[in-house]
């Protein structure tokens, strides 16, 4: 094994030790899977049979859930609107065991 492998292995070692903290933009990333059956008539567009819906955490939300998931105690910082997907966010980054200090501001959307 290399010294840098050796190197990367103990840092991943120490990271149940570390306490990190996070900012940024903190956005839901949802995808949608499905089927395209024709395309659309009035334009070049498929027209999607939307088969299921996936949210996860995006931007700084998703460098918060890598690092939490390696076993540091992270907190998160950023901002969100007042809608359900800043909800739905908010729930996710809990059950990831991420601290997360969102500021909430209406005028977002």
């Amino acid at each position: 094994m290399t010294q840098e492998a050796r190197t990367l292995f103990d840092c991943l070692a120490r990271a149940p030790q570390c306490r990190v903290l996070v900012m940024g933009d903190v956005m839901l990333d949802r995808y949608w899977t499905g089927e395209v059956a024709r395309i659309s008539p009035e334009a070049p567009v498929p027209i999607l049979k939307v088969n299921g819906v996936q949210d996860l955490p995006g931007g700084a939300g998703n460098v918060a859930r890598n690092i939490a998931a390696l076993g540091a105690q992270v907190t998160l910082v950023g901002v969100v609107g007042q809608d359900e997907g800043a909800q739905a966010l908010a729930a996710m980054l809990g059950e990831a065991g991420i601290n997360a200090r969102l500021h909430v501001d209406a005028g977002l959307r």
